[in-house]
């Protein structure tokens, strides 16, 4: 069983940045791919960024492409999401996920979440 705690969101204006960590703990955290995903009011939870187990492939959304840049440490069991040129369209809930399948970017095929933190882009 994984735990996920992210931390880092908070209110940011239009053209900040913020930096959102993801701690793991109870598995072996190397062998997990991990996922950032968000959900805005009203809509689905949306796939943001995927980074592999080793930390050399990672993929994201285009509508984050140039500005988000998702990162990991696995000797201290942590994923990152860098956010750059934050936008108001950004604001939602940003939820941390694992999985012990290969390279996927949906919802369903994800293990394990966090509790999710809010990001609020102002304009």
């Amino acid at each position: 069983q994984v735990q996920l705690v992210e931390s880092g969101g908070g209110l940011v204006q239009a053209g900040g940045s913020l930096r959102l960590s993801c701690a793991a703990s109870g598995g072996t955290f190397s062998r997990y791919v991990m996922g950032w995903f968000r959900q805005a009011p009203g809509k689905e939870r949306e796939f943001v960024a995927a980074i592999s187990w080793g930390g050399g492939r990672s993929h994201n959304i285009d509508s984050v492409k140039g500005r988000f840049t998702i990162s990991r440490d696995n000797a201290k069991n942590t994923v990152t999401l860098q956010m750059n040129s934050l936008k108001p369209e950004d604001t939602a809930v940003y939820y941390c996920a694992a999985t012990s399948r290969a390279y996927v970017y949906s919802t369903a095929d994800y293990d394990y979440w966090g509790q999710g933190t809010q990001v609020t882009v102002s304009s």
